[in-house]
């Protein structure tokens, strides 16, 4: 997924220049064994699993902390972490112990009332592992149940952990660790099993999601999310269904050597009223349908939601949102269980805001589509057609014979930040984007192990120098807080923010919703018509989805800060040079006395202006280089956005020796910074230093320094 990020600033040059819900207090959370008892006497002070409550609605009914006193709501502690990469776990409170887990996948657990250090578990990652994490070394949070706590670790294996010891009990690799694969969402745990899906669709992997004894950690079923070798069966709980249903969607065998993508890397959903799993799936391997299927199929399950029984495995139904999936528009967005009056009777539905700008109501005894409508203004599709369930696409929006620029692409008009619904207001609240790109089919595509095997071109256009067009680039990177109602598929309010890449939501009973923004402030809005209440500011960018608890009779509000991420790593920074500072959790109450210190000025190395020779034509051969293999990481053209080292600044840029050694050596690889001798000559590695130098040199001399 990151380096298609790189598209929506590409092409952004390119354009620039060319209802009512039902709640039940005691049966609306189950943290995953399917006993009502023990979700309702959590419900009143705790968070016990990801989504808040088994439906994941993410909305608290504690209503002490509300809109008449928000705006007392004061810090009552923090903590800082040890890595200034992002932070989007969405933390967990049972018990008075606040548990959360952190870039590197590592697992913290407080005192959730004071804040003190209970333990801190470190699965010791390797930093070459970053390689393979197409969105930054993120992880999304953790599971609870009886006593322990599951984390999915960033290389792939699944963690039990003593919740009160932090000593793991069990861990079980859970991929082919020879493939890309990784893992940075959260666990779910529902009838004695442990669910877990991954990621690694970008760089060729074969999706599946699979369950593990909650005691043991032993597999118990895995279901593949897209066929394997045609009459080859993987003896697996998928293998019936592919064959009958998938298979004869999916054309020639030009996918299987990429797996053909559909990770399950972020919503897995235990329905306890229906007693079923759902899933969302991924984009394909590769990502173009040109190239995976010959230009043709719906290539079940990609960008589906499929649901499984969640003691087998076996598949129940499917709902494809976008059929021949080949923008990048996966279905792994939060999956939302709510019951609706719809047309005045109950419906059992699920609700879903994926990266498409379609917000889905379906029937989730069924599968069967209630309603889709537009929440952000897409141009890939007029419309869903309620009858079919299938979209009605824009002619040439599958750029198959020429460019087709969209509104909003890959980077979703909503992606993983999590959304919030309240049963009060009945509305939804969604954290959304647009950000344009361009696809443009890649001629002569051709399979790169190790590398984005995507099928579009990425990188167009080169960054403007005129100052006045780079502020309108940034300012079309756009992103609201949109309060949407679910029955009548219409936005009630918005809340216009300061660029893209904001924070997931949360709502409560005192008629707030809380979110975080990329600008770095934490906010809180009346629920029911978007006034702003309250702001913090939090020193950096706030992506994570936040909490809300009780511990002593008192209501506190819980969030990550860290910026980092899929957006963030490639978009450059157009404000100068940037100090990431480590990441935190922010815990607030109205009575907090605590105080962030002062955050530091942003201190950059400094500019050293290149003296080695530079050629023209091996400078723009750096270029290309650069923006298919680096990029995704240090910004396009080398604008670090500051989560990483800016090339331009580095002191391996003015020896050659050196940037060969980390380069094609590897001698950073500990830092995550592996070597590329796979995909790159040394001849190509020195045309990628002579790329950067050109750009230090154009940096210095708009800082007036000369050689």
């Amino acid at each position: 997924m990151k380096r298609r990020y790189l598209t929506i600033l590409s092409i952004a040059v390119t354009a620039l220049l060319g209802g009512c819900g039902a709640y039940n207090g005691t049966d609306a959370v189950n943290t995953s064994s399917g006993n009502p008892a023990f979700a309702a006497s959590l419900q009143a002070q705790d968070w016990p699993t990801y989504g808040g409550t088994a439906d994941e609605q993410r909305y608290s009914p504690l209503d002490q902390i509300n809109a008449g006193n928000v705006s007392g709501l004061q810090l009552a502690w923090y903590q800082d972490f040890d890595t200034a990469r992002g932070q989007e776990a969405t933390p967990l409170v049972v018990d008075g112990v606040l548990y959360t887990s952190t870039a590197w996948s590592k697992v913290y657990a407080y005192d959730a009332a004071t804040g003190k250090q209970l333990w801190m578990y470190d699965p010791q990652v390797p930093g070459k592992t970053a390689v393979n994490a197409c969105c930054d070394v993120v992880n999304r949070g953790v599971a609870y149940h009886d006593g322990r706590v599951f984390v999915g670790t960033l290389d792939g294996r699944l963690v039990a952990l003593n919740a009160k010891t932090g000593a793991p009990d069990w861990i079980t690799q859970t991929t082919d660790v020879t493939k890309p694969y990784t893992i940075s969402g959260a666990p779910r745990v529902a009838r004695g099993k442990v669910y877990i899906g991954n990621g690694g669709a970008d760089f060729g992997v074969r999706g599946y999601v699979s369950a593990y004894d909650e005691q043991t950690g032993k597999l118990a079923w895995r279901f593949y999310t897209v066929p394997g070798e045609r009459g080859k069966k993987d003896g697996a709980a998928s293998d019936d269904i592919l064959s009958k249903l998938a298979s004869p969607t999916w054309f020639g065998d030009k996918y299987l050597e990429l797996g053909g993508g559909g990770t399950v890397w972020d919503a897995i959903v235990y329905d306890q009223e229906l007693n079923q799993l759902y899933i969302g799936v991924g984009n394909g391997s590769p990502l173009t349908l040109k190239d995976r299927s010959e230009g043709k199929g719906d290539n079940l399950f990609l960008s589906s939601i499929v649901a499984l029984d969640p003691d087998t495995g076996k598949y129940l139904w499917h709902y494809q949102e976008v059929p021949g999936e080949t923008w990048d528009f996966t279905a792994t967005a939060q999956i939302m269980l709510a019951t609706l009056d719809i047309g005045g009777a109950n419906r059992q539905v699920l609700m879903h805001a994926p990266k498409n700008g379609f917000f889905y109501v379906i029937d989730r005894r069924s599968g069967k589509l209630i309603s889709a409508e537009k929440f952000a203004p897409v141009n890939w599709a007029e419309r869903i057609d309620l009858k079919t369930g299938r979209p009605v696409e824009t002619p040439g929006a599958r750029y198959e014979n020429s460019a087709f620029l969209a509104t909003s692409a890959g980077a979703g008009a909503h992606s993983w930040q999590p959304m919030s619904y309240s049963p009060k207001t009945g509305l939804v609240y969604l954290p959304t984007q647009m950000l344009a790109a361009l696809y443009n089919h890649e001629e002569g595509f051709k399979i790169e192990p190790g590398q984005w095997n995507l099928g579009y071109d990425m990188m167009t256009s080169k960054m403007p120098s005129d100052p006045v067009v780079q502020a309108q680039i940034k300012a079309s990177l756009t992103g609201w807080l949109s309060a949407w109602d679910p029955v009548a598929q219409k936005e009630v309010w918005r809340a216009e923010h300061d660029g893209p890449w904001n924070g997931g939501t949360l709502a409560t009973a005192g008629d707030l919703v809380f979110q975080g923004t990329a600008a770095g402030t934490f906010d809180a809005y009346r629920a029911s018509d978007g006034k702003k209440l309250w702001s913090f500011a939090a020193q950096s960018g706030v992506m994570a989805g936040p909490v809300s608890f009780q511990s002593g009779g008192k209501q506190y509000i819980a969030v990550l800060a860290g910026y980092g991420g899929a957006v963030p790593l490639s978009l450059p920074s157009f404000d100068g040079p940037t100090t990431p500072i480590n990441g935190r959790v922010l815990v607030f109450s109205l009575d907090g006395t605590a105080k962030l210190p002062a955050k530091t000025a942003a201190v950059a190395p400094p500019i050293i202006a290149p003296t080695f020779a530079m050629s023209a034509d091996r400078v723009e051969t750096g270029r290309l280089l650069f923006g298919k293999v680096c990029a995704a990481c240090h910004g396009l053209e080398a604008w670090s956005g500051g989560i990483v080292p800016d090339l331009r600044r580095s002191v391996a840029l003015h020896d050659a020796q050196l940037w060969q050694d980390i380069v094609i050596g590897g001698a950073l690889q500990d830092n995550g910074m592996v070597s590329f001798a796979k995909s790159l000559t040394p001849h190509q590695a020195e045309s990628i230093r002579q790329f950067v130098g050109d750009q230090a040199k154009t940096l210095a001399n708009r800082n007036g320094l000369k050689p």
